[in-house]
């Protein structure tokens, strides 16, 4: 049973105009296979804001889906129950620290393990979303970029969002990866990121040309400054 994984570093319904689904939005529905699949939006990560689940209710309304929304602060149990039921379970962007502390209050961290063990399904996001399913990742849940070891590990390594759009971001993500603060891993601009499936890379994607994905490794090549990033190529979805 095939389990998909796309991390990206940005983009999605939350930041397109009008709020209409994106071509990564259809991407992530397409790889469920299912002709109404059930998507479980996970909009903890921005304290499950109504402006933004409503968004997701409109965009992903659009394309034939079956939609539900892991709330937890409201019927809790009920929602992450139903976890096993989702064809995909897209996490949305906000504070990565934050929503792993509530996932962890709640079990929702084992029930989307559970999930994924199973197979036949797919997990994605943007962000946070993207950042929850590595060991670590850069992160400004306290204030500043810092690394931050606390994902859910089922992907190894660490992941870096908003890679080109965000000033001081980046020598955050290459420099905790040069002194081991985090594991080489993955940088993503918005709009771009990388798919796994079942455990293993399978390809960088992008929304658009000039959207890029990196290999971030620590090195210790004398001309590497402890670091290797090396930029990936894409297939535009």
């Amino acid at each position: 049973m095939t389990a998909h994984i796309v991390a990206m570093g940005g983009g999605g319904f939350a930041t397109s105009q009008l709020g209409a689904p994106t071509n990564l939005d259809r991407y992530l529905v397409e790889l469920t296979g299912k002709s109404a699949p059930l998507v479980c939006f996970v909009p903890t990560a921005a304290a499950d804001d109504p402006q933004y689940i409503n968004k997701f209710l409109v965009a992903y309304g659009t394309l034939g889906i079956r939609p539900m929304v892991l709330t937890l602060w409201q019927d809790a149990a009920r929602a992450v129950q139903r976890i096993q039921e989702a064809d995909l379970i897209l996490v949305g962007n906000g504070a990565t620290v934050n929503m792993l502390a509530l996932w962890k209050a709640h079990g929702v961290h084992k029930a989307i393990k559970q999930r994924y063990e199973r197979g036949d399904v797919v997990l994605g996001g943007t962000s946070a979303g993207a950042n929850v399913w590595f060991e670590g990742c850069v992160t400004d849940s306290f204030g500043d970029f810092r690394p931050w070891r606390g994902g859910l590990g089922i992907v190894p390594g660490s992941f870096c969002s908003h890679f080109g759009s965000e000033d001081g971001r980046v020598g955050v993500y290459t420099d905790a990866v040069a002194t081991g603060d985090l594991p080489g891993g993955w940088a993503a601009d918005d709009g771009a990121g990388v798919h796994f499936v079942d455990g293993k890379l399978a390809g960088c994607i992008a929304e658009a040309p000039g959207q890029r994905v990196f290999s971030v490794q620590p090195s210790t090549l004398p001309t590497a400054s402890g670091v290797l990033v090396e930029q990936q190529k894409v297939e535009l979805i």
